[in-house]
């Protein structure tokens, strides 16, 4: 299954994205052996709209040209939070069910489109925080990793 990842806005060089990067390679690397590859990142330009509602509907348009039928999973604040056990499950289970393609989507700094949230197969949470957007990439980024290591049995992940 080939994973895309839709952020809102380009990340700017630096030690974010570069350890971004860091974590995307290894999962690049390690993910075929458990049919998981990387499908790249994709960085729609935030809207510029004057609403937060048109800001929302804007960027929602973006990421439905992008992800077609395919499953969708959207990274909110008031998303579940899930265990990286649960999150690699969760691929896995995509995956097995024959999925060819799945989007992990970073909304914009006003969130995701109602419309959005509920065409997704699920909304997930790094916690109840708020994150900075080049942080919540280098969660994803790692947390892709962790569940090819956890799913191959590799020991990167502790419980």
């Amino acid at each position: 299954m080939r994973i895309f990842i839709h952020a809102v806005g380009r990340m700017k060089s630096g030690p974010e994205k570069e350890l971004a990067e860091r974590y995307l390679e290894r999962f690049r690397k390690a993910g075929g052996a458990v049919g998981l590859e990387s499908g790249g990142v994709v960085e729609p330009a935030e809207s510029r709209a004057r609403s937060v509602e048109e800001r929302k509907r804007e960027e929602g348009r973006k990421l439905a040209e992008q992800v077609g039928a395919a499953p969708l999973v959207l990274l909110d604040e008031n998303g579940r939070d899930l265990s990286s056990r649960e999150f690699a499950q969760l691929l896995a289970d995509l995956r097995d069910r024959g999925e060819k393609q799945l989007t992990l989507a970073i909304g914009g700094p006003d969130g995701h489109d109602p419309e959005m949230q509920a065409r997704a197969e699920r909304v997930i949470s790094f916690g109840k925080a708020t994150w900075p957007h080049q942080l919540v990439r280098v969660m994803l980024a790692e947390q892709l990793y962790r569940a090819v290591t956890i799913l191959s049995g590799h020991p990167y992940h502790r419980d």
